[in-house]
């Protein structure tokens, strides 16, 4: 009885309603093991034990693991204060028997003590405890606990290991060598096993091999020697390592890869609908070679008729096929801030599956009629061939929107179409913003790096019509696409973005009082964006958005179409990347039957049950892709303050006040997403004295410097370590809406809700990103919704 129908024997025998636990003998016995074939149950039951499907329990007694306790499966994330965050699988029947809110408790917090082995990224089995009435009401009077802050867990075991790999420095005495990590979970050093060539002092990746018990010194065996910190590129590569990203692809992938043919077949040509005589074009990021999308559209008499082309990656890439058991493992691309670690070799990414101008490419297209109030009214789906007749770029693209003539030898037809495809898609944004859809667009920056791969300059990134223009055809492909699947029935990947819980927006609504606004009722999503209305272009407008954000969930990936709460959309999926997401190729796949002209033979779909699994693994690789996207933008962007703050002419930079306290103020500057601190001395000269009635510090002269205001600001120095950032104020603040200005008084502040107790002291400020329900993708790819 090996393999799968051994686990499948012992799984039937363990959920029987009769069972009760027993040793491996007792099991042995009981599924009448032959004796050469113990080894066999040793291993399923060590490997059930490891998925979390078993648990060993007492005298070593084997028992399915419970299906109403408190145990859940996830995966856990460390902060870098040592704490960690699990977060439960919404997908895993098993949690869902428990009982347990999941939607509810999305996020359960892990004390470093309550860690046990677990490292950064590991997907683990949680014991979760629920404090007692008396401390989880202990916060101010009348206030609702916090729906994260109820429950606390404890790691029980690691199920499955991100990578295993921990980035540190390498150190030796007297001929005894460790490792001092880096990393967050790892308190201490790490022992050695082996030999090695590293260096004293030197950046290297371990590979952990035994850590069984949280009280003793984990073991392992560097595998790498990265260099010595501060050498060109090492940062980069540790961040690659710390979360554990893969950089090349296997023989068998990139033999599969190159033998793929640089033409699309005349067969398939043929049986294709042939769109190669109308002007498609693509409009993607100057510096972009995987181009998955293009658009054609002309006006009718009923609105417009628009052609949503995508890469036909599906048509290349098989269930099953070594490239795509790679593509499934890496779940999408990782945009890092000095390279691409892409989802599919480049040959295909790159090459035949990159729509690009002037050669035959095939596609998968959405057309779709819109009315003349941006209604999609009539969708239908095709297998295409194409012949890009101009690749633009965004810039190109807003040049022409803004008057400006096409590029030289363009088609004459270019102009009025991009003209028109503008009319288009600002009726559909139009019509998503008047149904509900929020505008969460945050700031962006990208950083310029020099030929040896050192950060020289950061600058914010500007989201043009010509990025509308895109963005919102690809929306539109992409709803029609899962609206078709739905109803249908037919298995797919949908993309979700589940409603916000109830006291989290009640929290929101405190921080919209304590600004000075009257918010409404914030469970309805039309008060949400009057609010973002009103504080745009004020002094608030940045901390109101960033407060909204982290009111959100995050959006994710699911078997079930639930809707997408910030897109205001009842159904959406991700159909218009295939190239970089492997959400899209499965809903390609699923796509195949409902085509016009589907293919002989469509695609096998996973099911449901496989989906679920699927879905859970891109929303994790996602995760961590963007994750290591933030890390080194954030390497990168404390490196070149670094070089800022050492210059004899500063640079300086446009801050706000978000807060005033007895120390001095705590600044950020919103369009780098830059957060610190000017102390009280590093005030403009002069005396300075605290009013704290009106949240202000104001000099004998007269001058205030208050919250919301603008200040120019100064680098003074930097804890890369620590994320954390200290100004100068650099001159005068400058005045926006009512905020006071040099010389005058300040006003009487706003209406702010019924007087609140005073805040707790507020932990120190540092650089970073905010955190979002999406993340905030580098400009050379679309966004991700």
């Amino acid at each position: 009885m090996p393999g799968e129908n051994l686990r499948d024997a012992i799984l039937g025998l363990m959920r029987s309603p009769k069972y009760q636990p027993l040793t491996r003998s007792e099991l042995a016995r009981q599924l009448e093991v032959p004796s050469d074939q113990r080894g066999e149950l040793r291993k399923a039951l060590a490997s059930l034990a490891d998925e979390g499907l078993v648990e060993e329990g007492r005298k070593a007694r084997y028992a399915p693991r419970s299906k109403t306790g408190n145990t859940l499966a996830g995966s856990i994330k460390f902060h870098p204060k040592g704490h960690a965050m699990f977060f439960p699988d919404l997908t895993d029947p098993d949690n869902l028997a428990t009982g347990l809110d999941l939607t509810r408790h999305s996020r359960v917090h892990i004390a470093r003590r309550d860690a046990g082995t677990a490292l950064d990224g590991d997907r683990v089995l949680v014991t979760i405890r629920k404090p007692s009435p008396r401390k989880q009401f202990r916060n101010k009077p009348g206030a609702l606990p916090d729906p994260e802050e109820e429950i606390r867990g404890h790691v029980e075991r690691v199920l499955d290991r991100r990578s295993g790999r921990l980035v540190g420095i390498y150190r030796k005495n007297r001929g005894f060598g460790w490792v001092e990590s880096e990393d967050k979970a790892v308190d201490g050093q790490i022992d050695l096993t082996g030999e090695t060539t590293a260096q004293p002092g030197q950046l290297v990746v371990v590979d952990v091999e035994t850590w069984k018990d949280p009280k003793t010194t984990p073991r392992g065996r560097i595998i790498e020697v990265l260099g010595w910190p501060g050498d060109p590129g090492v940062d980069i590569i540790s961040v690659i390592h710390r979360f554990g990203l893969r950089t090349s692809f296997p023989d068998n992938v990139l033999a599969e890869a190159r033998a793929v043919p640089e033409e699309p077949e005349p067969e398939e040509i043929a049986r294709r609908q042939d769109w190669r005589d109308k002007l498609v074009i693509t409009i993607d990021p100057a510096d972009a070679k995987d181009h998955d999308d293009a658009i054609w559209l002309e006006k009718t008499s009923k609105g417009w008729t628009l052609a949503v082309h995508i890469a036909d990656v599906s048509h290349y890439i098989k269930p099953g096929s070594p490239m795509d058991k790679e593509a499934i493992e890496r779940g999408n691309s990782t945009y890092l801030v000095d390279r691409v670690l892409p989802m599919l070799p480049v040959e295909l990414s790159n090459g035949i599956c990159s729509l690009k101008p002037d050669v035959d490419r095939l596609t998968k297209c959405a057309l779709l009629d819109v009315s003349p109030k941006g209604e999609i009214t009539k969708a239908r789906f095709l297998d295409c061939v194409i012949h890009s007749r101009a690749k633009l770029s965004y810039e190109q693209a807003q040049a022409i929107l803004d008057g400006k003539p096409a590029p030289k030898g363009s088609d004459p037809q270019l102009t009025p179409m991009v003209k028109e495809a503008w009319q288009l898609a600002s009726t559909l944004r139009r019509r998503r913003f008047e149904n509900g859809a929020l505008d969460l667009e945050m700031p962006e920056i990208k950083i310029r790096l020099d030929d040896k791969g050192r950060a020289c300059g950061a600058e914010h990134v500007q989201h043009t019509e010509s990025h509308q223009l895109i963005e919102e055809c690809m929306l539109a492909a992409n709803e029609a696409v899962a609206r078709a699947l739905k109803h249908r029935m037919k298995p797919a990947v949908y993309r979700i973005h589940e409603d916000p819980e109830p006291s989290k927006l009640m929290d929101y609504t405190e921080t919209a009082l304590m600004h000075g606004y009257r918010p409404g009722d914030l469970t309805n999503r039309a008060h949400i964006q009057k609010l973002l209305d009103a504080s745009k272009g004020s002094p608030e407008e940045h901390i109101i958005k960033l407060g909204l954000l982290k009111s959100l969930k995050r959006a994710a990936y699911s078997a079930d179409p639930v809707g997408h709460y910030g897109l205001a959309k009842v159904d959406y999926c991700h159909f218009t990347s295939p190239i970089r997401r492997y959400a899209d190729l499965i809903v390609h796949r699923a796509l195949q039957p409902l085509l016009e002209n589907p293919p002989k033979r469509p695609d096998r779909t996973s099911s449901q049950q496989e989906l679920m699994g699927i879905a859970r693994h891109i929303s994790d690789t996602e995760r961590t892709s963007a994750e290591a996207e933030s890390e080194t933008k954030m390497i990168k962007l404390f490196e070149y303050l670094q070089r800022v703050a050492e210059m004899h002419d500063p640079h300086e930079f446009d801050g706000l006040v978000t807060d005033v306290r007895p120390m001095g103020l705590m600044v950020e500057v919103p369009d780098m997403g830059i957060r610190g601190v000017v102390k009280r001395e590093e005030l403009p000269p002069g005396r300075w004295r605290l009013e704290p009635h009106r949240g202000a510090w104001v000099s004998a002269d007269g001058m205030v410097i208050a919250m919301g205001m603008r200040v120019p600001l100064h680098v003074t120095g930097l804890d890369r370590e620590k994320r954390f950032v200290d100004f100068a104020v650099a001159g005068p603040p400058t005045t926006i809406g009512t905020q006071p200005v040099h010389g005058r008084p300040a006003p009487k502040p706003k209406h702010r809700g019924k007087p609140q107790s005073k805040p707790a002291a507020k932990p120190a400020a540092k650089a970073g990103p905010p955190k979002s329900h999406r993340s905030s993708p580098p400009p050379k790819r679309k966004k991700r919704r």
